[in-house]
């Protein structure tokens, strides 16, 4: 009872580790998340827009760029016309002044010249007469027409038909030169009879002004929710631009009136948890082997989250372009130490993620898919450095593939985005870290890649060698079932490269007692001199002194699994029966006699312990035919697997029988078994 309890205590304990590291992987992503507030996309001025369809979310004005606000300003200051007060009584007055002048006058004509210029400061006055300074200013200004107010009513005017003092003394001494002379009109004194009628009336001019340029209007129409902005490879024309930077305006002044309102955050933790409850639901579902392990959950979620952190950090801070990070390293580690199907849903995951925050999702999404099938199907198995350089170059050039492929498409144009293929280059070149980062994980999570398994499995190991030295039948054994078991695993579609390694070092704790061992005797047994009880103490104790070793030359944990499952919690069968046989009426203590385990829990462990088995007994046969070899295999492994001992691993009855298949047809090939001649009979015999 205290047992079960225990067990759904620490069922319970994993599983509140699991949601804690779901809860603290998605509150990770969140927090670096970039929040949205500035627009994400870049865009030049007839460029091509280098995106996919972009299509507004909200209603909203469209801008006029500065450089028409200006001219807009500009035509409006140019076509303004000043105001300037007409004063109407000005010309009687100058008139009269005339009249008065005509009372002097020492010629003949003067009540003729008199009519004349009467007429012509009428023509003056009626058309209006400024300053110079005015008029020089309204010129330098462009300026064409002024209005002219008398008694509240303004009157436009030609700026070219308006008169100086200077002009209009001009305009009266070339007036039929003929008739009358210059230098009478000269007595006159026309200075005194030429004033300006026109004062500038600066106020009312300047508060005018003001309000047309504040009337001017900002917007140039409306673009509608659902409209189309612009799509992929379309040139950024100066409309075009105008909506995109609209659309931009529009999109931080959104930001600013809802930054108290945190819309963005909760929907970015809920797409993220939604994302690592599906994988998490995956894990349970398709691979309970490594749900229940801690450690594997662990690295499955360390990995995306540290590479969604770092793209996080790159948009949110442009430092850098996120293609450059090499993101197929994660399913590249994963397929390593774990499956294909496991390294490509967390890939999925991962690019799913980092796409909410990009703006180029779609391109994203399609290059980091294709790309990251390509990487775990071109690097199944990593046994030399040389490979991750093969697989750099092979990525690169299906990421250059792919892109120009994508923008053909979507640009009908063959396009060098030298920048781009850049930064494929980048990726490729950062992914070679990938050595160094496995050899990282295998010391922090404890886990064995393929690159390790080929340096364990090399005769030049320093155990090894020891074992060749001291025990050379054990050696000799377990070379043998490392063949063995690699064909199996070859065959059911085990890990060839562990299961291999772990047969070669599953035996080495015979290294301290080799001659107790019958394949390093050459002479008498020492377990003639011993008990049946002390000889199975000292064959059982092969695993504990195993381990020791494995401990002492520091072997990975998955090596030492294949040392201490190898005969899982079965008895030293000999030594077992035998005490039987001697103490017939004695009650048996099968501890004594019984391996220390566990069973095998993985299908790598529960190959070694049918061939380690099978390899062992096939050495005692007789004879070697095909029926005496089929009957041991047979015997042998279903008598493992009526004990139960496969009842803790993932192995199935079908992959069992393919195993027993290749056992035959591989010792049958070892021991060159030949086929049983029939016998002479009888009569033939008399015959001859």
């Amino acid at each position: 009872m205290i047992s079960i309890k225990q067990q759904q205590r620490t069922k319970l304990t994993r599983l509140l580790m699991k949601f804690l590291l779901v809860i603290v992987s998605t509150v990770l992503i969140v927090y670096f998340m970039p929040r949205g507030d500035e627009f994400g996309y870049k865009y030049e001025l007839n460029k091509p827009w280098n995106y996919g369809l972009l299509i507004a979310n909200t209603k909203f004005p469209v801008l006029k760029n500065d450089s028409t606000i200006q001219k807009e300003r500009e035509a409006t200051q140019r076509t303004f016309q000043p105001y300037y007060h007409y004063d109407k009584l000005l010309k009687d007055n100058m008139v009269s002044r005339l009249y008065l002048h005509d009372a002097d006058a020492k010629h003949g004509n003067a009540e003729v010249y008199m009519r004349h210029i009467a007429t012509l400061l009428d023509t003056i006055y009626r058309h209006g007469v400024m300053s110079i300074d005015d008029y020089d200013r309204l010129q330098n200004e462009s300026r064409k027409r002024i209005r002219a107010v008398s008694d509240n009513v303004a009157v436009s005017l030609r700026l070219k038909d308006v008169f100086t003092p200077k002009s209009a003394y001009d305009y009266i001494m070339t007036q039929d030169t003929m008739m009358y002379s210059r230098e009478v009109l000269k007595t006159y004194n026309m200075n005194e009879l030429l004033q300006q009628n026109l004062t500038y009336d600066k106020n009312r001019s300047e508060e005018e002004l003001a309000e047309n340029l504040q009337n001017i209007s900002y917007y140039n129409g409306f673009v509608q929710a659902g409209q189309k902005i612009v799509d992929r490879g379309e040139t950024v024309t100066d409309e075009v631009y105008d909506v995109l930077r609209s659309y931009e305006k529009e999109y931080e002044r959104r930001n600013i009136a809802e930054v108290n309102i945190p819309y963005k955050t909760l929907g970015q933790t809920l797409y993220v948890l939604i994302v690592f409850i599906t994988l998490t639901f995956y894990l349970s579902l398709f691979r309970a082997d490594y749900f229940e392990n801690v450690r594997n959950v662990t690295l499955l979620f360390v990995l995306p989250v540290l590479f969604c952190v770092i793209a996080a950090l790159m948009v949110s801070h442009k430092t850098l372009n996120v293609f450059m990070l090499p993101y197929c390293m994660v399913p590249i580690v994963i397929r390593i130490f774990m499956d294909s199907r496991t390294a490509f849903m967390f890939h999925c995951g991962m690019i799913l993620i980092i796409s909410l925050f990009l703006t180029s999702n779609y391109e994203f999404l399609i290059l980091q898919l294709v790309v990251g099938m390509a990487a775990i199907q071109s690097l199944r198995e990593l046994s030399q450095r040389s490979q991750i350089v093969r697989v750099a170059f092979v990525l690169f050039l299906i990421y250059g593939l792919v892109y120009t492929g994508y923008s053909l498409h979507h640009e009908n144009t063959i396009k060098m985005d030298n920048w781009m293929y850049a930064c494929f280059g980048i990726n490729c070149i950062l992914l070679l870290f990938t050595y160094p980062l496995l050899w990282m994980l295998e010391k922090v999570f404890g886990f064995t890649s393929d690159v390790t398994l080929v340096e364990l499995s090399s005769v030049r190991n320093p155990l090894l060698q020891r074992m060749t030295e001291v025990a050379p039948g054990t050696f000799q054994h377990s070379m043998q079932v490392a063949n063995l078991s690699a064909e199996v695993a070859n065959k059911i579609g085990a890990k060839t490269l562990l299961v291999r390694t772990g047969a070669l070092y599953h035996d080495i704790g015979k290294i301290e007692r080799s001659v107790f061992f019958t394949e390093n005797q050459s002479g008498v047994s020492p377990h003639k001199h011993l008990s049946a009880l002390k000889s199975a103490e000292v064959i059982i104790a092969h695993v504990k002194n195993g381990v020791a070793l494995a401990e002492k030359y520091h072997l990975p944990e998955s090596i030492k699994r294949f040392i201490t499952t190898h005969h899982g919690s079965g008895k030293a069968k000999y030594f077992y029966i035998t005490y039987k046989n001697e103490h017939p009426d004695e009650e048996v203590d099968e501890v004594a006699f019984t391996y220390p385990g566990p069973n095998p829990g993985t299908k790598e462990e529960a190959i070694l312990m049918m061939c380690d088995s099978v390899e062992a007994a096939s050495r005692s046969l007789p004879e070697y035919t095909e029926e005496s070899i089929n009957r041991l295999v047979d015997k042998i492994i279903d008598s493992q697997v009526s004990e139960g001992f496969f009842n803790e691993c993932s192995i199935t009855f079908k992959e069992i029988a393919m195993a027993k298949a290749v056992l035959k047809d591989k010792l049958k090939t070892i021991y060159h078994t030949r086929i049983s001649y029939p016998e002479l009979a009888e009569a033939t015999e008399n015959v001859l």
